[in-house]
């Protein structure tokens, strides 16, 4: 059955390339993906970059926390491998970009927005965390597309639907079933589902109506949609 499902790459290409930088996010795409996802932190002097985890040990060996070292700083201890989100927007061209915000502040959302719109790519660029993060994004860009991560098979309240104004509902791959895609789609809502490396689940997720998958391994997503005759019981 044909699919229309979008295939993210989760960081970019992590199994081949490391994490949230520009050449994971270039072999990402070589490798089919619709979308990349990257996670954006902010320096101490307010510049928006790569990085998942609030310090550099497990990526770049050094135990010190990216909000404390200024952009010239990190450069220095990375030989200039933690991208700009401005750089990873340029490397990731018309495609696009799931922003991800791992210890949002007012202050970090407001540059992250503000570093999209520069970039002239506030079009290509939705955002993705939970709902405190989300709110944020809200207040800084009224019109920001927004998957709201959400980890609980109880759905959200309409009181924060109706503030956070998601597009996508972005949920835990196993908490997925087709009556929850079913009721999502009625209301309006898009699915997506994180994050998913084997190609079992990825056809379940197919059947189950998944608008979305992000996955480490998007050369297997990419045979799975292409093959996607996955019929059968969801």
């Amino acid at each position: 059955m044909a699919t229309t499902v979008t295939a993210v790459a989760h960081r970019g290409d992590p199994y081949r390339v490391r994490e949230n930088t520009l050449p994971s996010i270039r072999s990402a795409l070589a490798q089919g993906a619709d979308a990349v996802e990257i996670d954006v932190r902010v320096t101490r002097d307010g510049v928006p970059v790569l990085l998942h985890d609030a310090t550099l040990k497990r990526l770049w060996g050094h135990d010190l926390r990216l909000d404390r070292l200024t952009r010239a700083e990190l450069t220095g201890l990375t030989r200039g491998g933690v991208p700009t989100l401005r750089e990873a927007l340029l490397a990731a061209g018309a495609h696009r970009v799931m922003i991800d915000l791992p210890g949002a502040t007012d202050g970090s959302v407001a540059r992250t927005v503000a570093a999209v719109h520069g970039c002239g790519a506030a079009e290509r660029v939705y955002y993705c965390a939970g709902p405190e993060a989300m709110l944020r994004v809200r207040a800084a860009d009224p019109a920001a597309e927004i998957a709201l991560t959400w980890t609980s098979s109880e759905p959200p309240g309409p009181t924060l639907l109706d503030a956070v104004r998601p597009r996508w509902l972005n949920y835990r791959f196993g908490l997925v079933h087709r009556d929850l895609t079913d009721r999502l789609h009625r209301d309006g809502l898009l699915v997506s589902a994180w994050t998913v490396d084997t190609a079992p689940v990825m056809r379940r997720l197919v059947r189950r109506g998944v608008d979305s998958i992000t996955t480490n391994r998007v050369d297997v997503l990419r045979g799975v949609l292409a093959n996607s005759s996955a019929t059968g019981p969801a």
